[in-house]
């Protein structure tokens, strides 16, 4: 009898298994077959989509989400959720039909913003939403994914920090790039107009039921210390299809706009880079520089966007007096990029790329209050996720050419970990030689700068 039991188990995981394989399997051939109509017809638009937000779609969305993520206001997790699962869906899916599903308002709460003692605003939805806003990501990134340009890297599948950096890289080492247009979009997700929005999304996206959607997603407002308070504009960083909403916007206010328009009336060369609403713009003359600063301005001002003005600046990269460089360097996704001396080229100079002070003394400060914080943890516990923390900023920084910043900072962790443990009673726990023997036992991550930015991956298209 126990024996049959565990076989009918085994074989109820087996078609449980086979029947997830296989939804998804159909789920990714549907969003497949979009993706290709909007690559080969460009002028298509879609009108009906909103069949494709079914139960299918949605059991997928659910396992994608990862377990332990804070709660919006309904407070339920996805294991509360998960409990009821198959009703709860069928709930959900006959409300949508009947158009009576509404996004309930997003949970405001605020973190830290790192390098500064100011906190940025992060929006949590309700998990039912979250699994609406997955799948319409889901259907919305395979229309967009075939029209985005190669300049954007935020957001994007197959794309990430690295491909952006890489690539902007290889481009203000083009002999031709003297001039860099370094800018900020003040407050840009709480500043997205609903409107321009919707018409942007209706360049591709005729299907009623869907832009209603995206409209009550967008009006749903948001909940701050217990109070709710409308949302006529913005879109809420945390938000689940916040980073495609986006990358639609900044498409058509930026990316066509500079390719298309701006781009072509340039004396010499010019390119972009963009990484969500992070950019940077290069030019061949201070001409198009300034010009384009100042366009820039008009055309952030119609879509109701404005630049940062004490983050937004012209950067001549090769300036020279007196055989010295004077060029300020600038940062872009947590790394500076400043001017040295090429050791193989005798008088040639290039761009290279190290860990910005911001983000160092960020990354030092958050690795600093975190082992302030749990310096109760018992040992083995304690140094394991201090290992992962370090491991994580040297996967993230450790780009050839960098060895020296990511080194540096492995020191100084190791300095401030012999300092905090040793205030983990009132006792002295070791001096300097026990504590090597300590990290003998438990070391801490080596050294690595494994990640290549000579070889363009995604994007390299741009530059041919």
């Amino acid at each position: 009898m126990l024996m049959e039991g565990r076989r009918s188990r085994d074989i109820d995981l087996v078609r449980e298994t086979y029947s997830i394989l296989r939804g998804r399997e159909r789920m990714e051939t549907k969003l497949a077959r979009i993706a290709e109509v909007a690559r080969t017809k460009p002028k298509e638009k879609f009108t009906s989509l909103a069949h494709l937000i079914n139960e299918e779609m949605l059991i997928q969305c659910h396992r994608e989400m990862k377990t332990g993520k804070a709660s919006g206001v309904d407070g339920l997790t996805k294991t509360d959720y998960e409990q009821n699962l198959e009703g709860n869906l069928e709930d959900l899916l006959n409300r949508m039909k009947r158009q009576a599903y509404k996004p309930l308002p997003v949970k405001r709460v605020y973190i830290p913003k790192p390098g500064t003692d100011a906190k940025r605003p992060l929006g949590l939805p309700s998990y039912e939403d979250k699994l609406v806003q997955a799948a319409l990501a889901k259907i919305l990134n395979a229309i967009y994914e075939e029209i985005f340009l190669e300049c954007s890297f935020g957001y994007r599948p197959g794309r990430g920090c690295h491909d952006a950096i890489k690539m902007l890289r290889k481009i203000v080492n083009k002999t031709r790039i003297n001039f860099v247009v370094e800018t900020d979009i003040k407050g840009f997700f709480d500043n997205v107009d609903h409107a321009w929005m919707i018409k942007f999304i209706e360049h591709k996206i005729q299907d009623k039921n869907i832009i209603r959607l995206i409209q009550r997603m967008l009006k749903a407002g948001i909940v701050e210390a217990g109070i709710k308070k409308d949302t006529p504009q913005g879109t809420p960083q945390g938000g689940v299809a916040s980073p495609i909403f986006a990358n639609i916007y900044l498409h058509y206010v930026l990316d066509l706009w500079f390719e298309k328009l701006f781009r072509k009336h340039c004396r010499g060369e010019a390119y972009m880079v963009r990484y969500a609403d992070d950019s940077v713009f290069c030019f061949e003359h201070r001409e198009d520089a300034i010009n384009f600063y100042n366009a820039l301005i008009e055309r952030l001002a119609k879509f109701k966007l404005e630049v940062a003005e004490d983050k937004t600046r012209i950067i001549e990269l090769y300036q020279r007096k007196d055989d010295k460089d004077d060029t300020d360097p600038f940062d872009f996704l947590g790394f500076t990029f400043y001017v040295d001396k090429n050791p193989n080229k005798f008088g040639f100079k290039e761009i290279k790329i190290k860990t910005s002070k911001k983000k160092y003394k960020a990354s030092l400060k958050r690795c600093k209050e975190w082992m302030r914080d749990h310096r109760t943890l018992p040992t083995k516990e304690f140094m394991k996720i201090m290992k992962s923390k370090v491991q994580g900023h040297i996967n993230y920084y450790g780009v050839i050419g960098n060895r020296r910043s990511v080194g540096n900072f492995v020191t100084e962790v190791r300095k401030l970990l012999f300092r905090w443990l040793n205030r983990r009673s009132q006792r002295r726990s070791f001096n300097w030689a026990g504590y090597v023997r300590f990290l003998q036992k438990y070391p801490l991550p080596k050294v690595q700068t494994n990640v290549m930015i000579y070889n363009l991956g995604a994007g390299a298209s741009y530059l041919k």
